[in-house]
């Protein structure tokens, strides 16, 4: 008796979200010690350490800019930072995940979902990377109004999550 693997055989297409894992370093920028008693932005204080920070340490480098205290910091402080982080790969204002997030979308949206049109898709799952949940939530609604079925897991044990309806 001949064994058949049903699962390399069948048109189940996979997508792997660690395909889709940018390499990069990321490294957080926390001005809370820019801060008086890391409570107050002091406008004059704030600018000098801008204009004298060594900012080619963050060239190529995704960042996640953000203040980890409770404090009240206007706009035009995160501004001034990023004039001055434009050599950087990414720079979001929040936390490592939220600078995650911000990598899997932007990769996704490059995605050329004609290539999966009526394609019945499996979204990988378990990994060694860390992929975040809101990566599954973006991947299938990307992938949902072209493709005729979406699961989860793995070719041998799927998930089901989205089928098409039927064309008339």
């Amino acid at each position: 008796m001949e064994i058949v693997n049903r699962v390399a055989s069948s048109s189940l297409v996979t997508v792997d979200l660690e395909d889709y894992y940018h390499q990069g370093e990321r490294v957080v920028f926390d001005i809370k010690d820019w801060l008086f008693q890391e409570m107050i932005l002091k406008e004059k204080d704030f600018r000098a350490y801008v204009r004298e920070n060594d900012w080619s340490q963050y060239r190529g480098k995704n960042v996640a800019l953000m203040c980890s205290v409770d404090a009240i910091i206007p706009a035009w402080a995160y501004m001034l930072i990023a004039t001055k982080l434009i050599e950087a790969n990414t720079v979001v204002l929040g936390d490592l995940q939220q600078l995650e997030v911000s990598l899997f979308q932007d990769a996704l949206n490059k995605i050329d979902l004609n290539a999966l049109k009526d394609a019945k898709v499996v979204v990988k799952g378990c990994g060694d990377l860390p992929v975040p949940d809101a990566a599954y939530v973006q991947i299938t609604h990307l992938l949902a109004p072209f493709v005729s079925s979406l699961m989860y897991g793995e070719p041998c044990s799927t998930v089901p999550v989205y089928k098409a309806p039927k064309k008339k």
